[in-house]
């Protein structure tokens, strides 16, 4: 008997209205720590999902056994196609998953909706002044420089993102892979009884928080939390 090659890379997908830019630092370290090449996805603004599975599978067929993972859609995506993908997936890291199954009420979804419907609404500029009027200045910035590199397709990718059917906790049940959770315990849009559902659904999986102030400061805590998680895991 074989045992399976090591993993070579790890694809890692933004969050909704997020980009390559910040995946990278919040989960490439992760990666880099695991001597992996990093695939920091920039989403396609006209093609969310789609972009993501087309980066999966490419990068699949090139590496052959990858680490996948994400934050909030990314994370989601992520870690549907390793339910569908198993033998090619060595862990998931998922990060502020954000609901199972249907949208429905999500916080993160009605907020999509919300931002984009101003997006069309009010314009770009506009829009921007609004959110940095309701967000830590941190968070602001990151979503200002995003935000413009997403735009004008900027819109559709919230739209789609918030019709996004993500995993059913049935589907997690299935996935065999060692999965990090990370959940940041005060953030309104993703909450952690969310990654605490999945962590009841997976058959191996850990959970590790962080707090809003942490990942303002360095979005790398994504990384040593997920890093943190993998290793309690048997692999």
């Amino acid at each position: 008997m074989t045992s399976r090659p090591r993993p070579t890379a790890a694809v890692l997908l933004p969050g909704t209205g997020s980009d390559a830019d910040f995946i990278s630092r919040a989960l490439g370290p992760l990666a880099n720590s695991l001597d992996l090449q990093v695939i920091a996805v920039q989403p396609d603004p006209g093609r969310l999902v789609e972009s993501y599975l087309e980066a999966l599978a490419e990068a699949a067929a090139e590496h052959h056994r990858l680490i996948v993972g994400g934050v909030s859609i990314g994370a989601m995506v992520a870690i549907s196609w390793a339910c569908e993908h198993q033998r090619q997936v060595a862990a998931v890291v998922a990060a502020l998953p954000a609901w199972s199954g249907e949208a429905a009420d999500s916080p993160a979804a009605a907020s999509a909706r919300y931002t984009a419907g101003l997006l069309r609404a009010d314009g770009l500029e506009a829009t921007i002044a609004t959110m940095r009027s309701g967000s830590p200045r941190w968070l602001a910035d990151e979503l200002e420089r995003s935000w413009r590199a997403l735009w004008p397709g900027l819109p559709g990718s919230m739209d789609a993102a918030a019709t996004h059917v993500g995993p059913t906790l049935a589907e997690l049940a299935t996935l065999r892979s060692p999965v990090a959770l990370v959940a940041v315990e005060d953030d309104p849009l993703h909450p952690i009884a969310t990654a605490e559902a999945w962590l009841a659904a997976l058959p191996c999986a850990r959970l590790e928080s962080v707090r809003l102030a942490d990942l303002g400061a360095d979005p790398a805590v994504l990384s040593v939390a997920g890093l943190r998680a993998l290793a309690a895991l048997p692999r």
